[in-house]
């Protein structure tokens, strides 16, 4: 199967997509083009994170005492004027390989959950299902929060989650950190997911959607302890 029927079959008819994949698991070529895609988006938005997060600290009086003046000024500093190399390294680089790091770790956990339920399946083939359900979140749903953010010029306000309903919100208030992370491609993705993980271990569609569901609120609770601890960091 090319990597144009696979990419328009997650969209359009996920279940034979992914069946064949999980019997034949190709994975490079999708990797590839997250990558690409992830470090583009990265880029383009760095501006605006880099704006988002000079708000945040400057004139945080708790923050500076925290870090200390000279290193809260070389930060805010840094910010202000960051070099072309370290938006490179920042957003290239680290976007990419932080990716590339999570998707294994993924892997790994949902092929260890699957465990519990299947003797079947292989690392290689949950790992091939992970990259091409990503499609729909870092392709699909990354090119919709690029037009917001290059139209509201902004990163942490813009959203495709159900942090939409509090519009007024600060990105730091608990209503939008726990809203945040029902958001509508992950749980599309997550759905794909479970489709395919039916396939690698041979089980039921609606054994795989839990295993797939139950990652997504692990994932989900991971992610709301870490806003929460950097809304402690900026006081």
């Amino acid at each position: 199967m090319s990597l144009f029927n696979r990419f328009q079959g997650i969209f359009f008819s996920p279940q034979p997509t992914l069946k064949g994949i999980s019997e034949k698991p190709v994975w490079v070529d999708a990797l590839i083009i997250l990558l690409i895609v992830s470090a583009v988006f990265a880029y383009i938005i760095a501006p605006y994170s880099s704006q988002d997060t000079l708000k945040a600290w400057k004139d945080n009086v708790k923050l500076q005492e925290r870090l200390g003046k000279e290193r809260y000024e070389a930060t805010i500093k840094s910010l202000e004027n960051p070099s072309q190399m370290s938006v490179i390294l920042r957003t290239v680089l680290w976007s990419a390989l932080g990716l590339a790091l999570g998707l294994l770790i993924s892997s790994l956990f949902l092929l260890i959950i699957g465990r519990l339920v299947s003797t079947e399946g292989a690392f290689i083939a949950v790992f091939a299902v992970l990259l091409h359900a990503n499609f729909i979140d870092k392709v699909f749903g990354n090119a919709v929060r690029l037009v917001l953010i290059l139209t509201r010029k902004s990163v942490i306000q813009t959203t495709t989650s159900l942090a939409l309903l509090v519009p007024k919100a600060d990105f730091t208030s608990t209503p939008f950190i726990l809203l945040s992370q029902i958001d509508f491609f992950q749980l599309w993705m997550f759905a794909v997911i479970g489709y395919g993980l039916s396939f690698v271990f041979k089980i039921s569609t609606k054994k795989a959607m839990v295993i797939a569901y139950s990652f997504w609120f692990l994932k989900s609770l991971l992610y709301i302890a870490m806003l929460f601890l950097s809304r402690l960091f900026l006081g």
